[in-house]
């Protein structure tokens, strides 16, 4: 399973952290080793003073595919949820500022919370109109809309099966709207789809 993400997906979170806004989409990868199920507990590491939240569409891809058309893409996925990208932003800063990659920052252990999978026979939207949102110890503090993408989760496909092939099992992390920031031991995280609880994490 690879798990691929997307930054800078969302005008206001590019803007919220002072980031230019791409003319295509910003790819990065996490191994499967950061994987986080809900109700699994987000161990804040060692290496990091400023561990942000990012509630994410997720997509997962059920067929094998290369130079995906985006016409065609909708055929390769047929779940979704949402889940959360942790991201280490202090240790992030501080790559971006020696034009280092953000791997260490992004792609480390337990760093990809992964909500549980709905049907989109289920949903009553297609998925251009989802809606996701994530709450922070039972405050809302992020909502997104799939509308609102810079790049669809088809271009995504497309774009993506350009440069890597994907397999059964490999999931999509769309971008993050904004509303990022911090967490601290004790905090309780839980993602919505649609207004359905698909995800929590207590932090430590």
């Amino acid at each position: 399973m690879k798990i691929i993400c997307i930054g800078r997906n969302y005008t206001a979170h590019a803007a919220e952290l002072k980031n230019d806004i791409p003319d295509e989409p910003v790819v990065f990868l996490k191994p499967d080793t950061a994987r986080l199920k809900s109700g699994e507990t987000f161990y804040i590491p060692s290496f990091t003073n400023d561990v942000h939240y990012e509630a994410e569409l997720l997509v997962r891809i059920n067929r094998m595919g290369k130079f995906i058309d985006e016409k065609f893409a909708h055929k390769y996925y047929n779940e979704v949820s949402v889940g959360i990208d942790f991201t280490a932003r202090d240790l992030q800063s501080n790559l971006k500022s020696k034009g280092l990659p953000w791997e260490r920052a992004k792609a480390f252990d337990g760093s990809a919370g992964i909500g549980e999978w709905v049907s989109l026979d289920e949903l009553n939207s297609p998925i251009d109109e989802l809606t996701f949102s994530l709450e922070k110890n039972g405050e809302r503090v992020q909502y997104g809309r799939a509308s609102d993408m810079l790049f669809g989760v088809n271009a995504l496909i497309a774009n993506i099966s350009r440069f890597i092939t994907l397999k059964v099992g490999d999931v999509i992390f769309t971008g993050t709207p904004a509303g990022v920031s911090s967490v601290k031991r004790g905090d309780l995280l839980t993602c919505y789809l649609d207004g359905r609880q698909v995800f929590d994490c207590k932090i430590d």
